[in-house]
């Protein structure tokens, strides 16, 4: 991998990991105009972009993150003598319900994660046809939500947390947008836009953190020379900063386009790229 192909990766990455056109179908789709093949031998640099754009989730997000740990600690006694035997849940503070949220929603992308992570590997080595089908999904997937009407609800329960991590788990499929997903599903629900976008970014970030140390602790076993043999370290390092870059620009502004409800743009791109690649598979 050159410096410029990690440079374009990179900014592909992050980008597309908050804009709602899937960052593993982009990648997918670079990754074959390149000639590169995807899997153990780029595992270092997608460790590095993936990081990256962690990172750049808890600098954009950095209020909602620190309101989250330091409101781990608090408890609401408000209601404490007003709800008798249910104690615990009327003192849980809105910090700790957020919390609760989020690891509900990491429920179903973890049972994938452990029991059908091999499966998975396989369909990301079945070629572009299922990159462009996943794209029409996900096209499908923001315009449906788009259109969709459902009754505002003031907050979002444990209920859409878990069907909204159903979405999540399904979206490993390459082509089939996570933020896409997630987004779109909330939506559908009935929940606020403005804190949708931000819950959607913020469940990510476990999964994420917790696939990176399961290949990096897969790199180590296979030896640390065979996996970097194939990437220098400036590759490395310029891929992990435009994914960083990228992953700023593209989480807040991915933000403002879903409080305006404006997804119907990115289904129409899904749409356009999904049949100029099945187009170009099949013909």
């Amino acid at each position: 991998m050159s410096d410029i192909e990690a440079l374009i990766l990179g900014l592909i990455q992050g980008l597309t990991e908050y804009l709602p056109v899937s960052s593993s179908g982009h990648l997918t789709i670079f990754s074959n105009l390149f000639g590169m093949e995807d899997g153990e031998s780029n595992l270092a640099f997608t460790i590095a972009v993936h990081v990256a754009t962690v990172l750049s989730t808890i600098v954009i997000l950095w209020k909602e993150v620190s309101w989250l740990i330091t409101g781990l600690t608090k408890f609401d006694d408000s209601n404490r003598d007003k709800v008798k035997g249910k104690t615990i849940v009327s003192r849980l503070s809105e910090e700790h319900k957020y919390t609760l949220n989020i690891l509900v929603s990491m429920i179903p992308v973890g049972i994938v994660g452990l029991c059908f992570k091999d499966y998975v590997e396989e369909i990301f080595g079945s070629g572009l046809v299922i990159v462009a089908i996943m794209l029409l999904c996900t096209a499908l997937l923001l315009a449906f939500s788009y259109y969709a009407r459902p009754r505002q609800k003031k907050e979002l329960s444990l209920k859409d947390a878990f069907i909204i991590g159903i979405a999540q788990a399904i979206a490993v499929m390459p082509g089939l947008s996570r933020s896409g997903s997630t987004i779109a599903t909330g939506l559908i629900l009935g929940n606020n836009k403005e804190k949708l976008a931000q819950f959607s970014f913020l469940m990510v970030i476990p999964p994420i953190l917790g696939e990176a140390f399961l290949d990096t602790t897969k790199m180590l076993e296979q030896g640390v020379g065979a996996v970097f043999g194939e990437i220098s370290i400036s590759a490395l390092i310029i891929g992990f900063i435009a994914a960083f870059i990228a992953g700023c620009v593209a989480c807040k502004w991915m933000i403002s386009i879903v409080k305006k409800g404006k997804l119907i743009y990115f289904a129409i791109y899904c749409a356009i790229v999904g049949m100029a690649l099945l187009g170009y598979e099949l013909l």
